[in-house]
């Protein structure tokens, strides 16, 4: 019998991949998507990746009978929650959009799945939740909350929030926040990768573009930080690494005889540079990237990266791909794009 998987959001970045890597571990993942944050070209790459197409609704998670009417239609072994908004600026823009789709669809899900008795739900967060680290620039998941700098963290923050309270009047749920650092990188097939809508929010993204012509020039926002080089510290995961760990995430929560509630930090464990980052993809192209040093920006962190002990000893799950890795991926599947262009 198939074991469905919801992934909400599953023709996204980290959602599509998430497809492929639940696939290879014998799930079945039932994507729900409106695409108004995703393009269609990931379909193709999926179904030539799984030499089939994928079982995909285009329903917005925010409307509860249609979401309702997917609920009726599969028995659900657990739900990997994607959908939502997720960049910054755009969030300080538009707030009530923000707090609208991503914390009503949060709401809508959970809701559906305390009626269907669907126990096991992964949560994208983000370290977004920790803010700038006060003492230490390695945050655990014991490490202190803080309040976000913008209303998109704030959704990731109160989620969490809404989830803690939904587990104390379900204490059955199995339930897990995995708290992500800074997903890179695309499938090794150059089938599918990081689509931005518009122009990148993401560094790799427009590292890519501005090497292959897209935009005219990369901005690092500030050399003057305390840092190795001045530039700020982020710890970039591969996207197939994170996709893989909500897999150990949903068989971790299916083992569970009784509920629980756990926040998982998924990252490397290890500090790059913005300029360290450019300096890789210059070496891997061996091509000189077109970047001038900008103003800080205002509400970067300046440094974080995750303590990762936790993935590993409750997930069984360690970052295996570097950032070489990521780059090179990252570069293969911009060269695939504009083929396709």
């Amino acid at each position: 019998m198939s074991k469905y998987v919801l992934v909400t959001g599953g023709a996204g970045y980290i959602g599509s991949h998430t497809v492929l890597a639940l696939t290879a571990k014998g799930y079945t993942p039932v994507i729900v998507d409106d695409f108004r944050n995703a393009n269609e070209v990931v379909l193709n790459g999926l179904s030539t990746i799984l030499g089939f197409e994928p079982i995909l609704h285009r329903v917005d998670i925010c409307d509860p009978s249609a979401m309702r009417a997917i609920f009726q239609s599969y028995v659900f072994h657990g739900v990997i929650h994607f959908a939502a908004y997720k960049a910054v600026g755009e969030s300080v823009q538009k707030p009530l959009m923000y707090y609208q789709n991503n914390l009503a669809g949060l709401v809508n899900i959970l809701s559906l799945m305390e009626e269907f008795k669907v126990l096991n739900f992964v949560f994208s967060s983000s370290c977004t939740v920790y803010g700038e680290p006060k003492e230490t620039k390695e945050v655990h998941e014991e490490t202190p909350k803080s309040l976000p700098e913008s209303p998109y963290g704030y959704t990731k923050w109160i989620g969490e929030q809404i989830i803690s309270d939904f587990f104390k009047s379900a204490p059955e749920f199995h339930l897990m926040n995995l708290r992500y650092f800074n997903p890179v990188g695309a499938h090794p097939s150059a089938k599918i990768g990081e689509f931005p809508i518009g122009k990148p929010n993401n560094l790799l993204p427009f590292v890519t573009q501005t090497a292959i012509g897209k935009q005219d020039c990369l901005t690092v926002f500030g050399d003057d930080y305390p840092t190795r080089d001045g530039s700020c510290v982020r710890d970039y995961i591969h996207v197939m690494d994170l996709a893989e760990a909500h897999v150990q995430a949903i068989q971790f929560l299916e083992k569970q005889e009784n509920g629980c509630l756990e926040a998982v930090n998924i990252g490397t464990g290890t500090g790059t540079t913005v300029l360290e980052v450019i300096r890789v993809f210059e070496k891997i192209t061996n091509q000189k990237l077109n970047y001038r040093i900008g103003p800080r920006r205002e509400g970067d962190v300046i440094e974080i990266y995750a303590n990762a002990v936790k993935s590993n000893t409750l997930l069984s799950w360690k970052a295996t791909r570097t950032i070489e890795d990521a780059v090179r991926d990252a570069w293969n599947w911009e060269l695939a794009l504009n083929q396709q262009a």
